[in-house]
Order: C-alpha cells, then sequence, then structure tokens
C-alpha cells in the first residue's frame, strides 16, 4: 500500500469513528456471561443435530453458535447506545434468527421482528428466544405490512431483501427502489425522531457495497455512512447520529 494511502487511511474519518465506537464500548461495558446465563445453552446445542451445518461453512452462517451471535449482537446495540437508553421501540427486518431484538429486549426495549418464516433454524431460534416476529416479505417497489404503530429506531443487518434473483446473478434494487423504500419507512414507521439503521453485506469479491452511484444515492436522502451501515433519520434534511440517547 502506497505511503499517501495508508496516510489518508489513518487520518479518516472512519478511524476516528471507529476509535470512538470501541471506547464507547469499553467505557459502558456490558456482562456477556450475564446474558448467557438466561439462555438455556442445552437447547441451542441440540439445534446442531437437528440443522447441522454444511462442512466448511463460516462461522458467521452458523447461527445456532449462541455465544458467538450475542457477542455480535451486543456490539451492534451497543454501537447505537441501546444499553444506556431508555426504552424504545424497535422494529427488526429481516430479523433471522432473533439475536438482536434478544439482547434488546434486555436491554429494556419493546421489539418486534418481521422476516419470513422460510428457514426452520430461524423459527426454532425464535421460539427458544421467545421474541415476537411478524411474518413477511420485503418486496421491492411495495408497501411494507403495517406492523401497528410507529418506531423510534427500524434496523436491518446483513440485508439480503435487495436481491433480485440469486446472488451471482448481480442484480439488485435500483435507486429508485431504494428511494421508494425509503420513503414509506418514513412517511409510515417511523417516529418523529426515529432512526433507521442499514447493515449491508460486502459484495461478493469483498468490496464496500457503496459502490459510487449508491453512496450519492444515500448522502442525499440525507443518510451518515459508516463502513457497511447507513443511518437516515426521519426527516432528510437532518442527519442523524448513531449514538444518541
Amino acid at each position: 500500500m502506497r505511503l499517501s494511502r495508508k496516510l489518508q487511511k489513518l487520518f479518516s474519518p472512519e478511524l476516528f469513528t471507529s476509535a470512538s465506537e470501541h471506547f464507547s464500548r469499553w467505557t459502558h461495558p456490558v456482562n456477556r456471561k450475564r446474558i448467557l446465563q438466561t439462555l438455556d445453552r442445552s437447547k441451542f446445542d441440540k439445534l446442531r443435530e437437528q440443522y447441522p451445518y454444511r462442512p466448511g461453512s463460516p462461522r458467521i452462517n452458523r447461527f445456532e453458535d449462541v455465544v458467538y451471535w450475542i457477542g455480535i449482537n451486543i456490539e451492534r446495540a451497543q454501537d447505537l447506545w441501546l444499553d444506556r437508553t431508555a426504552s424504545l421501540r424497535i422494529l427488526d427486518l429481516g430479523c433471522g434468527a432473533g439475536y438482536f431484538l434478544y439482547v434488546c429486549k434486555l436491554f429494556g426495549h419493546d421489539v418486534l421482528g418481521f422476516d419470513t418464516d422460510a428457514e426452520p433454524l430461524f423459527n426454532a431460534t425464535i421460539e427458544l428466544l421467545d421474541v415476537p416476529r411478524m411474518i413477511g416479505r420485503i418486496e421491492r417497489q411495495t408497501l411494507l405490512p403495517d406492523p401497528g404503530g410507529k418506531f423510534d429506531l427500524i434496523t436491518a443487518h446483513r440485508i439480503c431483501f435487495h436481491r433480485i434473483g440469486r446472488v451471482r446473478d448481480g442484480v439488485e434494487w435500483s435507486t429508485a427502489d431504494w428511494k421508494f423504500f425509503i420513503n414509506d419507512i418514513r412517511s409510515r414507521f417511523l417516529n418523529k425522531n426515529g432512526r433507521l439503521l442499514l447493515d449491508f453485506n460486502p459484495r461478493p469479491d469483498g468490496s464496500s457495497f457503496f459502490v459510487p452511484e449508491l453512496r450519492t444515492f444515500f448522502l442525499s436522502q440525507g443518510a451518515r455512512i459508516f463502513r457497511s451501515k447507513v443511518l437516515l433519520g426521519k426527516n432528510p434534511n437532518e442527519r442523524p447520529r448513531f449514538g444518541r440517547v
């Protein structure tokens, strides 16, 4: 890597934001062991026998690994200051196995998940974690089903609902599709000071999801972008913060 590139990374805003993120977690520690003690680990261990993963599959796809996923989702919650804020109403889109909802519920928040029921493993973990979930699918240029009321925070992690067809086909939502989705969320589901967090997977070649066209689009919508995440507020003219109480 060239020296200029190294210096650019060293003094980039992302580096300072990342350092702030780690410092915030360090100054507000969460007892992971105590959270894990609220779960019947033996029941999660049995999920490995019921739903074995393919040999060689990465740990990030082994959703019955409760220790790993509780840790990941504690950090997700901490980065949004959900471990130190008053109770919020939270909707998690594409909630998957439900670990983020469970952690947020333990922090005192009112939670609801939204996802399909097509994955048996996720159905099993949702039941074990005892978190509420609304069944449905996110479709392009289609209004979301009404979950009832508005929310202070809406999240979506490891997003894949924007893909059209198979991953290798490389076909995905247009900026017009994203605008429809964001406007729907803002107009029908967010409270006055509500936030929408979108967390994207990297592209198949490992590069950032945010190709120039998408980065420009999200910024035009008032987004704050950090690494794989986009944070949007109710008002497109106000750029929200990740950490806020």
